[in-house]
């Protein structure tokens, strides 16, 4: 007699094997095969999973070499590029606490006061007051 059981949602075929037949001492035996067949294929799917593990972590730490590699040259390059500070050059005269130093964007003060017509250097800050400038931030 075919007889087929449900496990877990799966379709099970057991042959002609009845269950309700089978002794305990039969039944314990199935069991424990059921058991070590059950164990070897969990074993040789996690071996394939760690296998599998094992070549992406591979791959993840050839990108971290690479990308170490780059961070090392940034580095490099950022130590390179750096400037001392530089003094402003130009102030805002109607507030004096916004300048520029003359490098980069012009900022929005300065560009409005250019379309009014006057010139950079009305917004000039003599060296005079740079340099004490320069020895108050000291």
């Amino acid at each position: 007699m075919d007889v087929a059981k449900f496990f877990g949602g799966m379709q099970v075929k057991l042959g002609n094997l009845d269950l309700n037949s089978l002794s305990i001492d039969e039944l314990w035996t199935l069991h424990e095969e059921v058991g070590t067949v059950l164990s070897e294929k969990i074993l040789a799917e996690k071996r394939g999973l760690e296998e599998r593990l094992a070549r992406l972590n591979g791959a993840v730490a050839e990108k971290a070499s690479i990308a170490r590699a780059n961070s090392k040259t940034t580095q490099r390059r950022a130590l390179r590029r750096k400037y001392p500070p530089v003094l402003p050059k130009y102030q805002n005269p109607n507030n004096p606490s916004e300048t520029w130093a003359g490098r980069g964007k012009q900022p929005r003060w300065l560009v409005s006061q250019l379309k009014a017509g006057k010139k950079k250097n009305d917004f000039l800050i003599s060296r005079a007051e740079r340099q004490s400038s320069r020895r108050r931030s000291a």
